[in-house]
């Protein structure tokens, strides 16, 4: 009897031990991320080419902090798109060149920032660079997979709009919508304009020097989600945002919609300081937008679901872990803001 009760005990001491451990070692894990991501976390602006898909030849990229050179810049992530990329280009260039042939103020580009893909989505990329010229699409070749979000800074850093949007390859959310989003820049920035009048010492700014934000949202259809999803999935999803809501605050309904557009002060102050380089950079977005004082509005779109998603189960846990970093990298000063 006695010895069953030393062997029950060992058990269960072997069993606190090897958790506290595991503990031990997942805190040990998360501050060493958090301290790494902390003290290395800003892309060189300076080092960044890409390849003219002619002469084969490389050229040194611009920086978000030179003069803008077009109105626009559309940055399209891609990892193994080679499927959905071609669609979603050719409405996105459609609509591109009509608006341009009208509307001669309208000068664009757009930079495919392919992610490491293994597929043959930069060969898809270089082909439109050649169909329209390096002047109008550009190929950011990361090497390796970093992430969505390290691939769309990538792209932000380097591009040369006034106005930068991001969307995803799959063309999900028309690119007509960025008419809506363009409009509440404006908006916003005659609001600005009309705030200095009051203050005549003050010189009124072109309206790419004051920092905005704009995100696309579908929280307007959140119920016909809701209806089609499976029950597991609207409560992991529910779940999500509420730690969303507890890491952030309030403010953006629809902190994951890929459709989103800075003004380029805007992105000189987010991406200079964006750490997070997959999941739930969209969510940092929002936290430095609230820190920097940059407005914030949220805008209606319309989306549709395309085949090939890749969000998984499994990117609900890497999402949680990066909330958590978010929270205790700012939280606890660790992590430093560039104003």
């Amino acid at each position: 009897m006695g010895e069953t009760w030393l062997t029950s005990n060992s058990w269960i001491f072997l069993l606190f031990s090897s958790v506290v451990l595991m503990v031990v070692f997942f805190l040990v894990y998360f501050f060493e991320v958090v301290r790494r991501m902390g003290s290395d976390h800003c892309f060189d602006v300076s080092a960044a080419y890409f390849e003219d898909p002619n002469s084969l030849r490389k050229v040194a990229f611009p920086s978000v902090f030179d003069p803008a050179e077009k109105y626009i810049s559309l940055i399209i992530p891609a990892f193994n798109e080679e499927h959905r990329l071609p669609l979603a280009l050719d409405e996105t260039m459609s609509y591109l060149q009509q608006r341009a042939a009208a509307d001669k103020s309208f000068t664009y580009e757009v930079v495919i920032v392919d992610d490491g893909s293994t597929d043959k989505t930069s060969k898809v990329a270089f082909d439109w660079a050649r169909k329209y010229t390096i002047d109008n699409v550009r190929v950011i070749l990361l090497g390796k997979n970093h992430g969505k979000g390290a691939a769309i800074s990538q792209g932000m850093l380097h591009s040369r709009g006034e106005l930068l949007l991001m969307l995803d390859a799959d063309g999900a959310t028309k690119v007509t919508d960025l008419e809506k989003l363009e409009l509440e820049i404006r908006s916003s920035y005659e609001k600005e304009l009309h705030s200095r009048a009051a203050r005549p010492s003050d010189s009124n700014p072109k309206f790419s020097d004051v920092a905005i934000a704009t995100f696309g949202s579908r929280a307007h259809l959140e119920q016909q989600a809701l209806a089609t999803r499976k029950w597991y999935r609207n409560i992991l999803m529910k779940g999500f945002h509420i730690v969303v809501l507890l890491t952030a605050g309030p403010g953006i309904r629809d902190t994951q919609c890929g459709f989103k557009m800075f003004t380029r002060a805007a992105a000189q102050k987010l991406f200079t300081n964006i750490r997070l380089r997959r999941w739930c950079f969209d969510v940092e977005l929002v936290y430095l937008c609230k820190y920097l004082n940059i407005p914030m509005i949220e805008i209606s779109v319309n989306w549709s679901e395309i085949p090939g998603s890749k969000v998984r189960m499994t990117s609900i846990l890497h999402m949680l872990f990066e909330l958590l970093l978010i929270r205790t990298g700012y939280g606890l000063g660790i992590w430093k803001i560039r104003a």
